[in-house]
């Protein structure tokens, strides 16, 4: 899907680390195809790859960001695009939340530069 590749290029060139997605479709219970996931060590990095993912959607994909939350602290930021969400975490608290293990039934891909 090429909307994965640009929110996880957009997340690489401002260096996220340990960037994956996760593919719910075969789930059944979830309300998006894809989670989009990656972590920074700081709120203010966490937010410049959330303003770069919001810019490559509108500028490559012509999609903008449906809705937005934690912006204002940095720790968390989810953005919704209908069918993917992407979760923007600050270290630890992906590290706390573990998404990854929660939906572990899921295909998951990794991206690197």
């Amino acid at each position: 899907m090429k909307e994965l590749e640009v929110i996880a290029g957009a997340m690489l060139e401002k260096k996220a680390q340990d960037v994956c997605s996760m593919d719910l479709r075969k789930l059944g219970t979830t309300i998006c195809d894809y989670f989009v996931i990656c972590h920074a060590d700081s709120g203010i990095q966490v937010k410049a790859i959330a303003d770069e993912v919001e810019k490559q959607m509108l500028v490559s994909m012509k999609r903008p960001v449906i809705r937005s939350q934690g912006k204002e602290n940095g720790f968390w930021i989810i953005m919704d695009y209908s069918d993917v969400v992407v979760h923007i975490f600050q270290t630890e608290y992906r590290r706390f939340y573990r998404l990854e293990d929660l939906w572990a039934d899921a295909e998951m891909h990794h991206y690197t530069d």
